[in-house]
């Protein structure tokens, strides 16, 4: 994500690396890169250029503070001017109404109907609602049946009208359908069109001065670039919609969609997708998404993941079990479970401050566990409850087993003891960190 022009961004303040204070000549030279980083992202030359002249305006003249260098100042002022770009503060979705009505709209392609499961899942699972989706595209061959395949996938009931060709008229059933059977969101996907068409404006209207959702949804994918900001100001002006939604953002975008769409349209961006998975959506937050894009990671981000999937009683069990050296297979392998869930291997540890420039040329493959996995899964529950009964003969069993050299295999019980010496060092000496930090993120949140 952002990979090109955070390595650009990072070149650009090379310059006043070592420079006693900022001045006119090293803060043009220095904007004269982050210019032509914006615009090698797919950011429109007038709000290149208007965002750079901001930072001058910013940077000249301020006094090199205690401790911090020119080019520490100038990463701060572009980190508070990119966030500031991307809507500054992080705006939810709306969901005051009985039931509260989403609407979902945008060009065909662009993830609309996987979003619309998403956001089901993301309703149900974080906010405790009852969702129900609807099947509002009654043009695109096998939408109904894609969404449905969805729906059930995180049981959710998807409202249908097979034989019916009338949006407005599904829409509007819906809506009396789930309350008689008291489902608290009604989320409706709606058709799109290969290009902008007054059809499709007039259709799309329609259905929402029909409906008068709570939240209107633009779903726009990010890998169009500037076609994604024109076409986004095209159903605004029609629209009026209260947000947007950023798909694809994992692909190879060059990340000006999410730059600038919101100075474009002056609505927020509130979700964004980062993979195919039904758990791969995240809320937007401008800053956070400034500091990965400058290399700084995303902390909060990450901890907030592993606290979804934190259960504290499991943790404690687990850290009593590591400090009477009594970790196991079993234990590591629910660990496993847990990273899993909290998504893409490469996404989480760009997260991590410094990670990702160090990992931008490693190659995760979505399933990176699948072998770890294997090898533990042809262990007999006494080797995994024992790793040190495994011998010779054993690890030539379990590589056989799990299809693996036997090279695999040495090396997961090697990196497995290790791993069992570091989190015993660690909790013996207080290592409580993680634990406290993610309770603390859980009270805030």
């Amino acid at each position: 994500m952002f990979e090109s022009l955070s390595e650009k961004l990072e070149r650009s303040f090379k310059i006043l690396k070592g420079q006693g204070q900022i001045t006119e000549i090293n803060v043009a030279e220095t904007l004269k890169e982050v210019r032509k980083a914006l615009l090698d992202a797919d950011v429109s030359y007038k709000i290149a250029k208007q965002f750079t002249d901001d930072v001058k305006e910013k940077a000249l003249g301020q006094n090199v503070l205690t401790a911090v260098s020119p080019g520490q100042l100038m990463i701060k002022i572009v980190h508070d001017n990119l966030t500031s770009l991307m809507g500054g503060d992080h705006v939810d979705i709306n969901l005051k109404g009985d039931p509260v009505v989403i609407l979902i709209a945008g060009l065909q392609g662009s993830g609309k109907t996987t979003f619309s499961a998403k956001l089901a899942n993301y309703l149900k699972q974080k906010k405790g609602r009852r969702p129900l989706l609807v099947a509002g595209d009654v043009y695109r061959p096998a939408a109904i049946n894609q969404l449905q395949v969805l729906g059930n996938s995180i049981d959710v009931e998807v409202y249908t009208e097979e034989d019916s060709k009338q949006p407005v008229k599904i829409a509007r059933n819906s809506i009396s359908y789930a309350k008689e059977k008291k489902y608290n969101v009604v989320i409706i996907d709606t058709a799109g069109r290969l290009a902008i068409d007054e059809e499709m404006m007039n259709e799309i209207a329609a259905v929402k001065e029909t409906v008068k959702p709570h939240e209107t949804l633009f779903v726009v994918d990010a890998m169009t670039g500037q076609d994604a900001v024109n076409t986004a100001r095209a159903f605004h002006d029609r629209l009026n919609y209260d947000g947007v939604v950023l798909t694809k953002l994992d692909g190879d975008t060059r990340g000006g969609a999410a730059l600038t769409i919101r100075a474009v349209v002056s609505k927020p961006i509130k979700f964004v997708g980062i993979g195919e998975k039904i758990e791969a959506l995240d809320v937007f937050y401008p800053k956070r998404m400034a500091d990965r894009i400058l290399g700084m990671g995303d902390i909060v981000s990450l901890v907030e993941k592993a606290q979804e999937q934190f259960d504290e009683e499991e943790a404690r069990k687990l850290q009593k079990k590591i400090a009477r050296d009594q970790f196991d297979f079993n234990d590591f392998l629910s660990q496993i479970k847990q990273i899993k869930k909290m998504g893409n291997v490469k996404d989480l540890m760009s997260m991590i401050p410094g990670m990702g420039k160090a990992i931008k040329d490693l190659d995760f493959d979505d399933d990176a566990f699948k072998h770890v996995e294997a090898i533990i899964y042809s262990m007999t529950p006494a080797e995994r409850g024992n790793p040190k009964i495994i011998n010779g003969s054993r690890r030539k069993r379990i590589s056989m087993g799990s299809g693996t050299d036997i090279q695999e295999v040495n090396r997961l019980l090697k990196q497995f003891e290790d791993t069992r010496k570091m989190m015993k060092m660690m909790t013996t000496s207080g290592g409580k960190g993680m634990m406290k930090m993610m309770q603390n993120v859980k009270r805030t949140r």
